[in-house]
């Protein structure tokens, strides 16, 4: 009977000790989630300069159609990775990361400027209350009925510090998001029990920097500031990249 309580608990302690053994390992695959009014380019930047130092990086097409058709999507990849894995989202892609985080392979979450809902909450409940950012007002449907990001406004509202034509550019490449989106909410949010890092970006007219504190703060999260616009990921890729690289180590 001893022998058997004896591995037991050896067993036990094997498995409470084994999220501590995983977060200590070094993490080479990097998945990057978009937002909403953007595709998965709006991470070239940024997936060139962790891939040029040697890490595994994964750009995911979520279609923007549903939130359970993002985290389909982005479990896809993360299906695909080997071992741990940095997930990181952008915007709309927060909410998205909050219900794929709770994967085997994720060892950290990185959001930058980004939605960060608790169970329950949806990015409607998040904003209650207060009163919409400029960049929120610019946001209208299109023709087939879908959400899209103003093309005339976006240079100035969500990339202000971007080139105009760069900044076109990305208007042009925006997919329509499903109005349903920014009512649903989740069922898990991964930022409770992954380490968790926030860039927040301190001339964002579109998730205002007060709010980006405030979901930082909730999550205890390890906070970068950067000067720059909601856009920061494209403008200041090297400050994102460098926090993804800590989440990695």
């Amino acid at each position: 009977m001893k022998t058997i309580l004896s591995a037991l608990m050896l067993t036990a302690a094997a498995v409470s000790i084994t999220p501590a053994i995983a977060q200590d390992v070094a993490a080479k695959n990097i998945v990057l989630v978009h937002g909403a009014f953007a595709d998965e380019t709006s991470w070239d930047k940024v997936a060139q300069l962790l891939s040029a130092k040697g890490y595994n990086v994964t750009q995911v097409a979520n279609p923007l159609t549903s939130l359970a058709d993002d985290v389909a999507a982005t479990n896809a990849a993360l299906d695909a990775q080997d071992g741990p894995t940095v997930l990181v989202a952008h915007s709309w892609g927060g909410v998205v990361i909050g219900e794929a985080g709770n994967h085997a392979n994720v060892k950290a979450l990185v959001y930058v400027s980004a939605f960060a809902p608790d169970i329950g909450e949806s990015i409607a409940k998040l904003s209650e209350g207060s009163e919409p950012s400029e960049g929120t007002k610019a946001i209208r449907p299109n023709e087939q009925g879908g959400l899209i990001f103003d093309p005339a406004a976006f240079p100035m509202l969500f990339a202000g510090d971007l080139p105009v034509a760069e900044a076109e550019a990305m208007a042009a490449r925006q997919l329509p998001s499903n109005s349903a989106n920014f009512a649903t909410d989740t069922v898990v949010a991964a930022w409770h029990d992954k380490p968790n890092y926030y860039v927040i970006t301190t001339q964002d007219l579109v998730v205002p920097p007060g709010f980006q504190q405030f979901l930082a703060g909730r999550m205890n999260a390890t906070v970068t500031e950067i000067d720059a616009s909601h856009s920061g990921l494209v403008s200041q890729p090297e400050a994102v990249a460098k926090v993804i690289e800590d989440a990695a180590r």
